[in-house]
């Protein structure tokens, strides 16, 4: 036997691979790479292994961000956990929402959709007008949405996190990669953010006046075959840059990942993909010049040493 612990010993420490940190490595878990082999092009970004509840990987985690988009999947536990009646038709109203003034829609103001297929085309496409509908139907109206919101928030321990409006619309929607990490645990419990988040496109009839409308999922990811993906939502202002969210598997362990203020249309997208290759091979492709600009630019990085320096 003690041979046997010797040479598996022997074996770990030649290898270092499992044993290796992330980038902050006092809080981690043990890791499967060597962070520094890992370039991101996004300012914030956490990986979560969701059967042990701790962090492979993180940069910037706690940095205070917008969230744009990736605020809706907040919108769509809270009208889920209210168990309201998902086949009642409700009328699209955006009158408590100012931030919606001169944003465009192809939803007609007032026409009607039942209360699932608003919530779909709120979290599968993104569509701002559904989003505030919903809230505006909330029981106690527009207001106690988004109390209860706020609420579910710190439920959560999501003690970054704070909201104004269900949209994200406005860069006042505020939270960070950990906390957002904590929103796709609590998301993943519920089947029915699974089906509406990963719906990869659906054609919806509205009513009061009648007419169709096409929609697709902003998650590209979910049309590849090799992803696997449970939970996701995507976001974009110019504020919050380019975020993603989602719960998937790498290397056969579920997963949560978050990436936030990312440069390009793709680049969210591309750095999911690159933490997924660094994950499963140890390694991952190159960011483009471009991106490192804008992450340079940004400084989450410095805001990230002033947070730690703050909590110390």
């Amino acid at each position: 036997m003690n041979i046997r612990l010797s040479i598996l010993s022997l074996v770990f420490a030649f290898s270092g691979t499992l044993l290796t940190p992330t980038v902050n490595a006092a809080e981690t878990t043990a890791a499967p790479r060597d962070a520094s082999q890992l370039k991101i092009a996004s300012g914030s970004a956490l990986l979560m292994d969701l059967q042990t509840n701790k962090v492979i990987y993180s940069s910037n985690p706690d940095v205070i961000v917008p969230i744009a988009s990736v605020s809706k999947l907040m919108t769509g536990l809270v009208v889920v956990e209210a168990h309201q009646n998902m086949d009642e038709w409700i009328d699209v109203d955006i009158s408590h929402t100012p931030e919606m003034k001169g944003v465009f829609s192809r939803v007609k103001l007032r026409s009607e959709l039942p209360r699932r297929e608003m919530l779909l085309i709120a979290l599968m496409s993104s569509e701002n007008r559904a989003a505030a509908s919903l809230a505006h139907h909330y029981p106690g109206g527009y207001a106690a949405f988004i109390a209860a919101m706020n609420a579910k928030a710190k439920a959560l321990g999501m003690t970054s996190t704070h909201f104004v409006e269900p949209t994200g619309l406005s860069e006042r929607n505020v939270s960070t990669a950990r906390d957002l990490s904590k929103l796709l645990m609590a998301a993943q419990k519920h089947p029915i953010l699974t089906e509406l988040t990963t719906t990869k496109e659906k054609t919806v009839s509205f009513r009061k006046p009648n007419y169709t409308l096409g929609f697709r999922n902003t998650d590209h990811l979910v049309n590849k075959a090799d992803w696997d993906i449970k939970i996701t939502k995507t976001g974009f202002t110019n504020p919050a840059g380019h975020c993603l969210v989602l719960v998937t598997r790498m290397s056969n362990r579920p997963v949560a990942l978050v990436i936030l203020d990312a440069f390009g249309k793709y680049t969210h997208f591309a750095d999911a993909s690159r933490i997924r290759s660094w994950v499963e091979t140890g390694r991952s492709t190159n960011v483009p010049a471009v991106a490192q600009q804008y992450k340079a630019e940004k400084n989450l990085k410095g805001r990230q040493s002033g947070v730690v320096e703050a909590s110390k």
